[in-house]
């Protein structure tokens, strides 16, 4: 089986927006040129905008995110390109490029308007964090104090991404909120960065109840290399990854884990995940643990990619 890697969360385009730089070459974690030395490789770009650093509305910070994400893209076309579906991806690795896919990280840049949704997935958005840490039109965030839930709005938006074949993507999303779209949903969703509960008590992390339907769902999870999210002292090694890794694959298989790196999006970094060029570490350190080929390749992006392919066909 070909090991393809797929990263369901980095925050690397709206870092370049704000600090400068392109995405060929950097200094933040991630660039074309360091990915491009892992092999196949697939990278969930996402769109977000901190509500408080709102310059003018959130969809119009949004859409000139997703300009400059378009503007990187084209520039560097021959070394990646959008994927708008499974076989888009098949493509574009064949051809030896980078595929990426585009998620919107919080749904305010709805404006509690369903027909932009519709519009944002016309202009290539395939994934969706319905919040980010707080409320929005759709659901509250994990750091609301009251959660409400998921709201008449968010049913709808719901109901319209099962429609438009979009990835549901349930990372800050509050915990009630997380039960309603897990039981309302007719297709399986991601968590794209989070990580277990069990080993670090984090608002961000999932409980073992939250695990485990994902895991019957068919869905996936993508670990996240955030130190807050991996251990409760404040720094990390790539071992405290693996562990979170092992303990999912302990709850409910090899089948339901994947990557989520929060590459420049995360203020510190792992040791031995510093930046994208290290990414090999993980699956060096889970051979040392005696898992197979097989069940590597599939933790590193065949899980992933098997959702995609379910969803996004």
């Amino acid at each position: 089986m070909r090991r393809i890697i797929v990263d369901a969360h980095c925050d690397t385009i709206s870092a370049l927006c704000q600090k400068g730089g392109n995405l060929l070459e950097n200094n933040i974690h991630l660039d074309l040129n360091r990915i491009r030395e892992l092999g196949s490789y697939v990278q969930f770009f996402a769109l977000f905008v901190d509500k408080v650093k709102v310059k003018k509305n959130q969809l119009v910070d949004i859409l000139y995110i997703y300009d400059r994400l378009q503007s990187e893209i084209e520039r560097n076309f021959e070394f990646i390109e959008i994927a708008y579906c499974y076989d888009d991806i098949t493509r574009i690795v064949n051809n030896k490029k980078v595929a990426a896919l585009i998620s919107l990280e919080g749904g305010e840049a709805l404006c509690g308007e369903i027909s932009m949704l519709r519009v944002l997935h016309k202009l290539g958005i395939r994934c969706m964090n319905l919040t980010w840490n707080y409320k929005n039109e759709i659901a509250c965030g994990v750091l609301e104090k009251t959660d409400t839930g998921l709201s008449r709005f968010g049913y709808e938006v719901l109901n319209e991404m099962n429609e438009l074949k979009m990835l549901i993507d349930v990372s800050h999303l509050g915990e009630l909120g997380f039960w309603k779209v897990i039981n309302h949903s007719k297709s399986p969703i991601i968590s794209s960065h989070s990580n277990a509960k069990k080993l670090c008590n984090h608002v961000r992390n999932l409980s073992d109840e939250q695990i485990k339907a994902i895991a019957k769902n068919n869905g996936v999870i993508g670990v996240c290399y955030n130190p807050d999210f991996l251990n409760d002292v404040g720094t990390s090694t790539i071992e405290d990854i693996i562990r979170h890794i092992e303990y999912i694959c302990g709850l409910v298989g090899p089948s339901f884990v994947g990557l989520g790196s929060d590459f420049d999006g995360i203020e510190r970094v792992t040791k031995g995940l510093e930046d994208v060029s290290k990414v090999g570490n993980i699956f060096n350190e889970l051979a040392k643990k005696n898992y197979s080929e097989e069940e590597i390749n599939n933790i590193s992006g065949g899980n992933m990619l098997r959702v995609i392919k379910e969803v996004l066909n």
